[in-house]
């Protein structure tokens, strides 16, 4: 019955649930009907065991590598009696590095899940509920379907309910936090006759956690639990999967190709030397075959970059700091650099691209009709419910004291008393709210903006006042002035309220309604010249029309009409055949308006490559209306195949909705699976989706989309769906945001070739030592230190490198675009290959040429391991020397910082982007030194890292060997800023060599 009670007659309704509208469920049915149907409760979601979370975090190829070459090491040490700290330091520290990642990674894991928590902040406390015919106020967790509930203004809706009678002359209910509707909706008894009913068809359906803003009515319930509009919502935030960030994608992809690289020269080097496994220096084949496996292992360690993740983590926190300065908060690091791809941003309109606050813009008035009708329009600045505005005539000049005008005069009064809202000022969210219909709140701020009449200082005066006071000055003081009488209420016949009211023994009727109905009971109106009233004759009709047309047509303005009456002061009670032959005061035209800000952001993201499109909840006129205000149709003749309502897109065969989904700009009359749906259909179409939104109405989108963005001053359950909050609601803070999440992507790729190259270099260094049979270049726990260390410091710094200039005039870059591309790893492979080459030069240069080294011929290096079994003029103990590995480590090091000046840009020289461009850089690369000093002349530290303090020759050798780098790549920028290396690019590389381009599988 849930699912179609909107098209079943109250009777088939309350004979389903076989209740009686009198007495309502008896207390055997009720407990009947909670076997049956369940509770009113949002249940909890089964969370992953918290064992299933840790594990989660270590299924990466790269992670399970390190986890065996962690292991290996391990029981390598075990197997050989190494005893102490360095043997044991390698596995230790690379299990603590995995450890606290995995840590990182299930507290973000813990967090995603509160927004299906904060789902229960919307359901109703309580209900005034009918039983055993009796009316009772009850938890609404002990609804069950068939039960009688009375609901009245302010009230929150407990569950999905059929209204089944009218208590009043309407009731209209809240459902922007649902719909994202700006207006309240108007509901009713009768039937839907709607095919394809989507919520806002449904006006005789209320639904849980909506409001009623005006009425009362009592209704059954239908729907409980996980069966209302809220519980779908759920269902559909639940089915929603975290989607895979770009970076993350190409990062696994990368590591993919790096493991198997990684993999298949472990075992070369381990094959190149099975002929050595039988040296004497061993002591037999199979702890020669173990030694080597270590040098395999070794390898492996070099190779996979162990500080990758922290850097990536450390440079998105640092983006994350910036945008928090743009008013910008992200909750899901990865986000950061999504934004940098993003092609398409599905923006919600209400409360996103609009205020959602309905607010006055025109109000039309009779000048004067001496010389023919003259009709007066004034436009009305503000587009919140702040009290603060100015009022400017036609001519956009700004009316001092607007009180003081006769017919703006009456409209405030009428507008202050014919009113049943209120506006007040609330101090710990510091900012304006409203109870009550927003039409009707309008009007309030109306009032306040307009001033009270006899004060010279008007309206400055006002603002002494404290903004507890201000919010409802004026409407207070017109409602000392003038005591209500009675009150004729809203129906749906009249389409019109009216107020009696005395003030000093005279008594006046104010009414306001629509316009047609208004004008159809005036037989005189107002002329604000003079304040005269005169007859209202056909030709003021006439043009009092045409400016509503225009109000209601082109400028899509919600109107009403306001009017008066003097009537005799022995009347107390009114009737609708009193309301005629009223004065005509004039014509108001609200709407939720456009942010100020949000047209220069459209700009933006037009220059940038970005496609807007608006999803909304309402009708397709106001919004195409909006969309004209904003600029998103700017670059647009027509609408027609660019603006679409869900049910208009639902129908359209398959082909055309494709060809629709890329020329959509505006997607109207949406409910929440249509959102999902739609950011689903973008991503099918290999689009970066970024979805807007603040309602509970946005958090399935908001969770399935690339990145969601909720507005800081919506609903907890939007913020805890989305990646990123705004916190000032501002559309135009996501165009910086885009920006920001560019740059760190160039920057991400910036550290990411740090670190690869200088890794490379590591391979290079090792596998070419065991090729040429020379001693062991590097120990273990100093490729650790230069990976964990001297690597790590510089490319954090690197994320601090400043942003382009022309970072918003580049088309998004492609999701299938590789993080690596061919020519970029030619550039890490001779990088590489250099560090490789100097590592070992330096260590060949202390046994050959040093003159505080031994001077051996270099055959005498190659043959170390016979050494033994073998007569020289040297003792053998010289291989076991700490110079010639501490001279390499020293070149490893320097070597990296050259390189890491060489990443202040992808392609600009270091003559036009200079170090102290980046200071961060230049101080992360004094550190990393003075720590590098610090262990070569610290005793215990020398010891643990098996290092030796360097001569002032040894460091002049290292700093020959370790500039040249810096040669080599700026040699290679020129070649990437000019066509020659395109030529170079596909001339020497192979493609197919690197990771294949996966499109998008959603």
């Amino acid at each position: 019955m849930e699912d179609d009670a909107y098209a079943r007659s109250v009777t088939e309704v309350l004979d389903f649930f076989g209740v009686d509208p009198k007495k309502g469920l008896s207390d055997s049915q009720v407990a009947q009907h909670a076997r049956l149907y369940g509770k009113n409760v949002l249940d909890e979601e089964r969370r992953a065991p918290f064992w299933k979370m840790v594990l989660k975090q270590f299924d990466d190829l790269l992670v399970k590598i390190l986890i065996a070459a962690a292991i290996i090491s391990f029981v390598l040490a075990l197997v050989n009696g190494e005893t102490g700290l360095t043997a044991f330091l390698e596995p230790s520290v690379i299990l603590m590095i995995l450890a606290a990642n995995a840590a990182v990674g299930v507290i973000t894991e813990t967090n995603a899940e509160k927004a299906l928590e904060e789902l229960r902040a919307y359901q109703a406390d309580n209900a005034t509920v009918l039983r055993n015919g009796c009316f009772s106020i009850l938890p609404a967790t002990e609804l069950v379907p068939g039960d009688i509930v009375e609901v009245s203004v302010g009230c929150k809706i407990p569950a999905d309910m059929r209204m089944i009678e009218m208590l009043s002359n309407q009731l209209r209910v809240d459902q922007a936090i649902l719909t994202g509707e700006s207006c309240s909706v108007e509901k009713e008894i009768n039937c839907t006759t709607a095919i394809n009913a989507v919520y806002q068809d449904k006006t005789n359906i209320f639904f849980s956690g909506t409001v009623v803003v005006a009425g009362r009515a009592r209704a059954v319930v239908v729907g409980v639990g996980a069966n209302t509009a809220m519980g779908s919502i759920r269902g559909s935030m639940l089915q929603t999967e975290d989607e895979v960030t770009p970076l993350k994608k190409k990062l696994d992809e990368f590591g993919t190709f790096l493991a198997k690289v990684i993999a298949g020269i472990c075992i070369l080097v381990w094959i190149v030397n099975i002929g050595h496994f039988r040296d004497p220096s061993h002591g037999g084949f199979l702890r020669g075959a173990i030694h080597y496996f270590k040098i395999a292992v070794a390898l492996a360690v070099a190779a996979i970059p162990e500080g990758l993740p922290a850097v990536v983590t450390t440079c998105l926190a640092l983006g994350t700091k910036r945008m928090a300065r743009l008013n910008a908060i992200v909750r899901s690091l990865p986000s950061v650099e999504t934004l940098g791809c993003t092609t398409v941003i599905c923006s919600d309109k209400t409360g996103t691209l609009t205020t959602n606050m309905m607010s006055v813009a025109k109000v039309c008035v009779a000048h004067s009709i001496q010389h023919g009708p003259k009709i007066t329009e004034y436009s009305v600045s503000g587009t919140t419910y702040a009290p603060e505005g100015i009022i400017f005539d036609s001519t956009e000049t700004q009316i001092e004291i607007p009180a003081q005008l006769p017919c703006l005069l009456h409209l405030a009064m009428c507008s202050a008393l014919c009113n049943e809202s209120v506006l007040q000022y609330n101090p710990d969210k510091g900012n304006y709210e409203k109870i009550g219909e927003s039409t009707e709140v309008a009007l309030r701020v109306l009032a306040e903006k307009v001033g009270l009449p006899g004060f010279d200082s008007m309206p400055s005066s006002l603002n002494m006042l404290s903004k507890h006071e201000r919010a409802s000055y004026c409407n207070h003081y017109w409602e000392e002035q003038f005591k209500k009488i009675s009150v004729l209420e809203f129906s749906r016949d009249r389409k019109m309220m009216s107020v009696l009211c005395s003030r000093n023994q005279l008594h006046a009727l104010f009414s306001k309604g629509a316009p047609e109905s208004i004008m159809s009971r005036c037989s005189t109106i107002l002329c604000n010249d003079n304040g005269s009233i005169v007859p209202l004759t056909a030709d003021i009709r006439a043009e009092l029309d045409s400016r509503f047309n225009s109000f209601a047509g082109k400028e899509t303005l919600r109107c009403l009409a306001l009017a008066l009456k003097w009537i005799p002061s022995s009347q107390q009670t009114l009737s609708s055949s009193d309301e005629k032959d009223l004065t005509f005061i004039g014509l108001v035209g609200m709407l939720d308006p456009p942010r100020e800000e949000v047209k220069k952001a459209m700009l933006s993201c037009m220059t940038a490559g970005i496609r807007v499109i608006v999803v909304t909840g309402d009708n397709k006129s106001t919004a195409e209306s909006l969309c004209r205000k904003i600029g998103a149709f700017d670059h647009l003749v027509d609408f027609s195949g660019h603006s679409y309502t869900a049910s208009e897109f639902e129908e359209l065969p398959a082909l055309q909705r494709t060809i629709a989904l890329q020329h959509m700009a505006l997607f109207t009359r949406v409910e929440p699976s249509h959102k999902r749906m739609l950011v689903e259909a973008l991503q099918h179409q290999n689009e970066v989706v970024a979805m807007t939104g603040d309602g509970v109405n946005d958090a399935p989108a908001l969770k399935k989309a690339d990145i969601g963005i909720a507005m800081g001053s919506g609903t907890a359950v939007a913020k805890s769906a989305s990646d990123m909050v705004l916190a000032d609601d501002n559309f135009a803070s996501i165009v910086a945001a885009v920006a920001e999440g560019r740059a760190i992507y160039n920057n991400t790729k910036q550290f990411i070739r740090y670190m690869i190259s200088s890794n490379i270099g590591e391979v290079v260094c090792i596998f070419v030592a065991a090729v040429l049979g020379i001693p062991d270049t590097l120990a273990p726990v100093q490729l650790l230190w230069v990976n964990l260390v001297t690597d790590g410091l510089p490319a954090t710094a690197i994320g601090f490198n400043k942003q382009d200039s022309d970072v918003m005039k580049a088309k998004p870059r492609k999701v299938s675009e590789a993080v690596v591309t061919g020519w970029l790893f030619f550039r890490y492979l001779v990088i590489g290959a250099y560090v490789g080459i100097a590592t070992i030069a330096g260590f060949i240069w202390w046994f050959v040429y040093s003159d505080n080294g031994p001077k051996l011929p270099y055959s005498e290096l190659m043959s170390f391991d016979t050494c033994p079994m073998r007569d020289t003029t040297y003792p053998c103990s010289i291989f076991d020397d700490r110079h010639p590995s501490t001279v390499s480590m020293t070149v490893l090091v320097v070597v990296e910082m050259f390189n890491a000046l060489n990443n202040l840009s992808e392609n600009q020289s270091l003559m036009v982007i200079p170090p102290w461009s980046n200071l961060w850089l230049v101080a992360s690369i004094i550190l990393t030194m003075l720590l590098h000093v610090l262990i070569l002349y610290v005793p215990p530290l020398s010891a643990l890292f098996s290092v030796t303090p360097l001569s002032w020759a040894d460091w002049r050798v290292v700093l020959y060997l370790s500039f040249p780098v810096i040669i080599i790549d700026e040699v290679l920028k020129f070649l990437s800023r000019n066509a020659s290396g395109i030529r170079f690019k596909f001339r020497f590389w192979r493609p197919d060599l690197l990771p294949k381009k996966e499109l998008r599988d959603k």
